[in-house]
C-alpha cells in the first residue's frame, strides 16, 4: 500500500469534500481514513489515502490537488506517509 496524507484547510464553502473526493475516485485513489471539522467558518480535513491503484505518480496527484484547492479557495497538501511519520516523530 502506498499511503499518502492529504490535508485540506480553508474558509468553509459548499462542495469542498465533493470536489476533492470526486478527484480521488476518478483517479482510483482509495480513502482509508478521513476526518473533517469546521471551527467557526474554517474547514479542516485530513485524509489517509492509498495511491496503489492510481495510474498517476504522487507528484502529479499532489500538483493536481493543489490546483483543485486553488480553484475552490482552500489549501491542499499531500505528504507521503513515511515523510509525514518522520516529520512527526518525537
Amino acid at each position: 500500500m502506498k499511503k499518502t496524507i492529504i490535508t485540506v484547510v480553508g474558509k468553509d464553502t459548499v462542495g469542498i469534500i465533493a470536489k476533492v473526493c470526486t478527484y480521488l475516485a476518478n483517479n482510483r485513489i482509495n480513502i482509508c481514513d478521513i476526518s473533517q471539522t469546521i471551527v467557526q467558518d474554517y474547514f479542516n480535513m485530513m485524509m489517509i489515502v492509498d495511491l496503489s491503484g492510481a495510474d498517476k505518480p504522487f507528484d502529479t496527484v499532489s500538483d493536481e490537488l493543489v490546483q483543485i484547492g486553488e480553484e475552490i479557495g482552500v489549501q491542499v497538501k499531500c505528504q507521503r506517509e513515511e515523510i509525514f511519520d518522520s516529520m512527526h516523530r518525537i
